[in-house]
């Protein structure tokens, strides 16, 4: 099992920056990909940003040359750093975790609303 805690969400004016950071636990050894999903009022969740083990990574079009992802293995956390921040931004965001047979593991979620 893998326990994911996120945190940094919160309410910021729109063109502003947050960091989101997702620390794992657990059978973190079995972890392979790690990501970033969000899922707005009335709105199907979304993929934001993921990330390999090995450092590879992938965005989704909306965010592209404003978000990044990040990884410490060492630290068994993966980072999402939000820069030039939108209302279409707000949402819940979730932290994804998974294991090398596909299995996913989520986070509790955390709040990010971006005032315009």
């Amino acid at each position: 099992q893998v326990q994911l805690v996120e945190s940094g969400g919160g309410l910021v004016q729109a063109g502003g920056s947050l960091r989101l950071s997702c620390a794992a636990s657990g059978s973190i050894f079995s972890i392979n990909t790690m990501g970033w999903y969000r899922q707005a009022p009335g709105k199907q969740r979304e993929l934001v940003a993921a990330i390999t083990r090995s450092g590879n990574t992938n965005y989704a079009d909306s965010v592209k040359g404003r978000f990044t992802i990040s990884r410490d293995n060492a630290k068994n956390t993966v980072y999402l750093q939000m820069n030039s921040l939108k209302p279409d931004d707000t949402a819940v965001y979730y932290c994804r975790a998974e294991d090398r047979i596909g299995r996913p593991y989520w986070g509790q979620g955390t709040q990010v609303t971006v005032s315009s």
